[in-house]
């Protein structure tokens, strides 16, 4: 593990030298990149903060737990643990949330045990499909998102369950 530590580091080292050797100013080369960034970062600003809204909008308004209750049956005829619902439904949009339902979820069930594995599953094997299409798409420009984010959201559903699968039998 003390390795590890030293692998960036290591990074910013050998890019310093690669800099020096190809005799590259450094320096300017940063600031000219920041100064490219900046008009995307303003871009992507509005798609970012109404993402973060919409996530908390979700949360808060109930209608995240009564479409949790609803699909739980379902989840567990489909072989994923109904207690891990909630964490399915809030991954694609949010990630500190889902973080911290996992922990939840850690605390109440146990590291261990087959909810926890299956959450942990669930929330390694999937993305937050609305922020990650937000500032990847503010940044392309393109305005048609509904195939790829059903195809993201598809995906990551089957994740789920193939997940869940192979906890119950390993």
């Amino acid at each position: 593990m003390k390795y590890f530590a030293l692998i960036i580091p290591l990074i910013f080292l050998v890019l310093f030298v690669f800099a020096l050797v190809k005799k590259i100013k450094l320096y300017d080369t940063f600031t000219e990149g920041v100064k490219e960034a900046i008009p995307l970062v303003l871009s992507v600003f509005p798609y970012l903060a109404a993402m973060l809204m919409l996530s908390e909008l979700f949360e808060r308004s109930g209608l995240s737990a009564a479409l949790t209750s609803f699909l739980a049956p379902a989840f567990r005829f489909l072989g994923i643990p109904p207690e891990i619902a909630k964490l399915v439904l809030l991954k694609p949009f949010s990630g500190s949330g889902s973080t911290a339902l996992l922990s939840e979820i850690f605390a109440t069930y146990g590291a261990d045990s087959y909810i926890a594995r299956c959450a942990a599953v669930c929330y390694g094997s999937s993305e937050t499909v609305f922020y990650i299409s937000a500032v990847y798409f503010a940044g392309t420009g393109r305005k048609n998102l509904v195939k790829p984010i059903a195809v993201a959201l598809i995906s990551n559903f089957l994740s789920v369950l193939l997940g869940c699968f192979l906890c119950r039998i390993l």
